[in-house]
């Protein structure tokens, strides 16, 4: 039997792939610390299944395809706070961040047309493009550079006819890069030169860290009718599984395309809804000590590969993650040895190979992305293994001397 050329082209998720080592290894007896996936230990505010315990009606029915009025208001007046004004009209709930980047794709491009995406990315991009041939042109960053946007005239020079849109995570994840205003002012000035959209996949907004000041893409009034959001409950209120997010747009038009994607997958699972409705009346202290409580473990993680000879990170100033450019062949290599062949006490630690977030063949091969997403002492026990494990392992690639 044959297969489509779309599907034989898609990539494997280097977060999931390596899991049936770390299924072998636990088998083994080991403990694994799995920095490898944004999976937050912080629990779930407790008003999202009290109120799917109180839901009463006696038939569990279709949602309206553009998804509940209740959680779309309540999702209007959450952005209203950031000074973000979008309306009810102006959003469509989706199953997660997922589809509504899925959506993106499919309304804004035809079969063959580009995105510029800054590469490392998340690399479901890869994922989302790919099924429906869409092609990612990436912007390449470096760790020595904090992995911020190269200058205008580089950027420009990979817009081609087929370029419809820009898209941006901010924070960045793999990444946790916070684009500076005149990074935003300039892609804002790209896309209305060149007639772009901007897909701002804006999930860890909460999460911004040393004292800088969040600015969304929905702040910049030019390009109001070509910023399109993409959000998610899953890391703001630690509800991956409950698979609810949003697409918004101020473009009426647009949004009326997206609808009729909505409609062909009917709708959001109703009681989803019901739980994520209330999710967003959740304290705003709750999301404050959230921050604080990752900010600590940002600074925990990033000392510790501060003290680690050969290892190069950026200090990550949002979301839960950081790219690490490590002294090693192969990191993914590296990774499944970890996985295999090596342990401290009977524990490892498990990590994503970095190649699956470039679109561009060869780049992060040397490097993989952490999660800190457990606590500070896992954290810690972590990077210690992670230290002894570079300096046992037979790949190891000692830097050059300076002369």
């Amino acid at each position: 039997m044959k297969f489509s050329e779309r599907v034989r082209a898609l990539q494997s998720s280097p977060v999931r792939r390596l899991l049936p080592y770390a299924e072998e290894a636990r088998a083994k007896g080991k403990k694994i610390y799995p920095l490898n996936i944004g999976q937050p230990d912080i629990k779930t505010p407790p008003s999202f299944l009290e109120a799917i315990r109180g839901f009463s009606q006696e038939v569990i029915a279709y949602a309206t395809s553009q998804g509940n009025n209740d959680l779309r208001d309540a999702m209007s007046a959450y952005y209203k706070n950031f000074d973000i004004p979008l309306e009810r009209e102006d959003l469509i709930v989706t199953n997660g961040g997922s589809e509504a980047l899925m959506f993106a794709f499919m309304a804004m491009c035809d079969p063959g047309d580009e995105v510029l995406i800054p590469e490392p990315f998340y690399a479901n991009y890869n994922a989302f493009s790919g099924a429906v041939n869409v092609k990612v042109q990436p912007i390449t960053t470096k760790a020595e550079e904090g992995f911020h946007l190269p200058p205008r005239e580089e950027i420009e020079s990979l817009i081609t006819p087929k370029t419809k849109g820009i898209l941006v995570a901010n924070p960045g994840n793999p990444t946790g890069t916070i684009y500076t205003r005149e990074e935003m002012d300039m892609l804002a000035a790209l896309a209305l030169k060149h007639d772009l959209y901007i897909v701002a996949d804006e999930v860890y907004r909460e999460f911004v860290y040393d004292g800088l000041k969040y600015t969304s893409f929905g702040h910049l009034p030019d390009i109001a009718d070509r910023v399109i959001i993409v959000d998610s409950v899953s890391k703001r209120y630690s509800a991956c599984g409950a698979r609810i997010g949003c697409i918004g747009c101020r473009n009426r038009d647009f949004m009326a395309q997206v609808l009729k994607l909505a409609q062909g997958r009917l709708c959001v699972p109703t009681l989803e809804q019901v739980g994520a409705t209330a999710l967003y009346s959740t304290p705003k202290s709750y999301l404050e000590e959230v921050n604080k409580e990752y900010q600590s473990r940002r600074n925990t993680l990033y000392k510790a590969l501060q003290e680690m000879p050969g290892v190069i990170c950026a200090e990550p100033k949002g979301a839960f993650y950081v790219m690490v450019k490590l002294p090693v062949d192969d990191a993914e290599k590296f990774i499944i040895w970890m996985l295999q062949n090596f342990d401290v006490n009977g524990e490892t630690l498990m990590a994503a190979g970095g190649e699956g977030f470039y679109a561009t063949p060869g780049l992060g091969k040397q490097e993989f992305r952490l999660a800190y997403v457990l606590k500070n002492e896992d954290l810690l026990k972590a990077m210690n293994i992670l230290k002894v494990g570079l300096e046992a392992y037979p790949g190891r690639i000692e830097p050059a001397v300076a002369r």
